[in-house]
């Protein structure tokens, strides 16, 4: 039997629309609450609005979270503050908040409830390019519709939900360049198949007609101009490209397949991605360029660069030596914290990241429990979705070693670039957060674990019917889960025996 093509015309824009709109309730509900400065916000909220106004982050009074709260945004000084991560999510977050006005708690998460938002739509579109099954990319996009730390990412001002929606976005557009850059090269070698006497090319062409190669490159850019971590993704998408397409040159009989790919179309891959990720990159800092009292603006004023360096602009001058300032200060970054997370228990869910805690034992927060009440935000991810992405990651990588199918690759070169990073420093201060990052690329694998077990189309219905319900009773306790988590992932007033029952490991209290 063949679908109703009306039905399938339905579906594809039904479903990623509905698990779009489920994300949008479940991070916009109550944006606002709580109508204070939580965590790391204390950072983000007051230079994102200090960059909006002068063009760079300055330094604010000492007591100056209650007073911004309280409707005095206009405290901060002209002296340059000493941030350590790029300007463009403080620029997107100081957008919501030039809409809703500096002092709305809505408005300085707005913009990351957006992209968070957002960020479930462009999972949906980069499961479908992986699989072009509607079906595959609606549990990738729901089960991160529904992810705690994915919703408080998108709820809390900070960068690491920007940031995954630029990460993502990247991904998206190389997945859609390998897909139609790899078809063209097919048809190009088989069109010229017969030019050498014994079929064989001994060189493939070099194919610079790649847009969404370019568009990576872009998106991968603005990753990096949220925070310094998306160069890793920009490494890790120039690798790819050029270790897939060595591969298609190989399959489709090029004779020096390895030296094509990485001496001849490697260099037209690496000017597609990289000039515009750097031009993205430097575009974020127009600010800090055009303004005068930036931090270290004028560092190298008095010894600028000599030699062959003398023709760099002095402003550009001024912004290298910046940069240098803020790798060391990443590099040695050793603060002790009581939620740090060092990267090697990310897979085990040790130390999620407390964001906000408040209780009333009186009862007086508004939950109206005889007993009290207590509010918290907690980072963790659905625990059970989690853990079981972790199996699933193991489960694609030895599956690649099987069968080698690239859409594995194409995951776990996703995970390796969000997660692998971070276990080259041990010692440095980290969190468990950072995780949002790889969260979308763990549930691609388990959504493909998932369809394993649902089993293919040529299995016997038996074993279909079995697998499928499998899958159902699985992603029915993932939500139950997530329901249970949610007033614990938004700040709800809850009773304190309640808040109780979600320390299930004596580390995330």
């Amino acid at each position: 039997m063949h679908a109703d093509p009306a039905r399938s015309r339905l579906f594809a824009w039904l479903a990623p629309a509905l698990v779009t709109l489920l994300a949008g309730v479940l991070r916009f509900a109550g944006l606002g609450h709580p109508e204070s400065i939580v965590f790391d916000e204390t950072y983000y909220v007051k230079d994102s609005w200090s960059q909006w106004v002068l063009g760079y982050p300055s330094s604010w009074p000492a007591d100056a979270d209650a007073r911004f709260v309280a409707g005095e945004t206009d405290i901060f000084t002209a002296t340059g503050s000493y941030v350590v991560h790029p300007p463009l999510g403080r620029i997107l977050i100081a957008a919501g908040m030039a809409l809703f006005g500096p002092d709305s708690s809505t408005g300085w998460r707005f913009s990351v409830a957006v992209l968070g938002t957002a960020s479930v739509l462009v999972l949906y579109f980069l499961a479908h390019a992986l699989t072009r099954s509607r079906l595959f990319a609606t549990v990738a996009a729901f089960l991160l519709a529904i992810d705690g730390v994915a919703i408080v990412m998108s709820r809390i001002a900070l960068l690491d939900g920007i940031l995954t929606f630029f990460v993502l976005l990247a991904f998206w557009f190389a997945a859609l360049d390998r897909r139609g850059s790899l078809d063209r090269l097919a048809a190009l070698v088989t069109a010229r198949a017969g030019d050498p006497p014994d079929g064989r090319l001994r060189w493939g062409p070099v194919l610079w007609a790649r847009p969404w190669l370019v568009a990576a490159g872009a998106a991968a850019g603005a990753a990096t101009a949220v925070k310094w971590s998306g160069l890793y993704v920009l490494a890790a998408i120039g690798l790819y490209a050029v270790v897939t397409d060595a591969l298609a040159r190989r399959r489709a009989g090029v004779r020096m397949w390895p030296a094509d790919a990485a001496l001849r179309q490697g260099p037209a891959s690496f000017l597609l991605l990289v000039p515009i990720a750097a031009v993205v990159y430097v575009a974020s800092w127009t600010g800090w360029l055009a303004s005068d009292g930036g931090y270290s603006r004028h560092a190298v004023d008095a010894t600028p660069a000599t030699g062959v360096w003398a023709w760099v602009p002095l402003a550009l001058q001024n912004l290298w030596a910046y940069h240098q300032s803020i790798y060391a200060f990443h590099v040695g970054l050793t603060t002790p914290h009581g939620y740090a997370s060092p990267a090697w228990q990310w897979p085990l869910l040790v130390r999620p990241t407390s964001m906000h805690w408040q209780q009333d034992a009186a009862g007086t927060a508004g939950c109206g429990l005889p007993a009290g009440c207590t509010e918290s935000i907690s980072s963790l991810p659905n625990p059970i979705a989690w853990w079981a992405g972790v199996a699933a990651a193991v489960f694609l990588a030895v599956r690649f070693v099987m069968v080698r199918d690239w859409r594995y690759a194409f995951v776990l070169t996703g995970l390796a670039a969000t997660y692998g990073p971070w276990l080259l420093y041990p010692d440095r201060t980290i969190f468990q957060f950072y995780t949002v990052v790889m969260v979308p690329f763990l549930l691609l694998a388990l959504t493909f674990a998932l369809r394993e077990i649902a089993g293919p189309p040529t299995a016997p219905l038996a074993r279909r019917l079995s697998g499928q319900r499998v899958v159902v009773v699985f992603l029915v306790v993932v939500t139950l889960v997530s329901a249970f988590w949610y007033p614990v992932w938004t700040g709800l007033p809850v009773a304190y025996d309640f808040w109780r029952l979600h320390n299930w490991l004596p580390t995330w209290v």
